[in-house]
């Protein structure tokens, strides 16, 4: 696969600063709201920074996202309609990242409910490591996913983070 060109946008809500990265394709990369734009930049996993550009065409979908994740972050449940590029995920991957994208706000399921539904039902563990791949969280929303016990298990935004967003769904009316 050739390389996309990447670009970024900081998306500035009210639990601070989001790093956003665009391909051609769509959303490549999303970052966790941090305090600051360099701690929203750590997350961030196109290391090639001096190669994103800010304000490339590529992030035509900058302003939907903008108004999508702050609404989300206000607690109304909304359906994010920013496009996910796919690239670089394994077939596996991809229909677990793609199934958990469904999973609807405010509801969990288990990383065995989920290995079931993409029709590999010995494979949670795998699915662990699907959503550890994930470079889109909260719009590929893997918070989502909880142990069969309905634990909170592992998160790349931390688990105070995991359970931050989980409660903020659990407030809808």
């Amino acid at each position: 696969m050739v390389k996309p060109v990447l670009c970024y946008s900081l998306i500035t809500t009210g639990w601070g600063q989001v790093v956003a990265v665009w391909s051609d394709v769509g959303l490549w990369e999303l970052g966790f709201p941090r305090p600051d734009q360099a701690a929203a930049f750590t997350d961030i996993h196109a290391k090639d920074i001096a190669e994103l550009a800010s304000g490339h065409e590529a992030c035509l979908w900058s302003d939907q996202l903008t108004h999508e994740l702050k609404l989300y972050l206000q607690g109304y449940p909304v359906t994010f309609s920013v496009p996910v590029d796919w690239r670089v995920y394994s077939p596996f991957q991809t229909a677990v990242l793609r199934y958990t994208a469904d999973i609807p706000y405010g509801a969990t399921v288990s990383y065995l409910e989920v290995a079931q539904a993409v029709g590999s039902p010995k494979a949670a563990r795998a699915v662990g490591g699907a959503m550890h791949s994930n470079r889109t969280p909260i719009i590929v929303p893997c918070h989502r996913v909880v142990g069969a016990d309905g634990s909170l298990t592992g998160f790349g935004g931390g688990l105070d983070m995991k359970k931050a967003l989980l409660l903020l769904e659990s407030q809808k009316e």
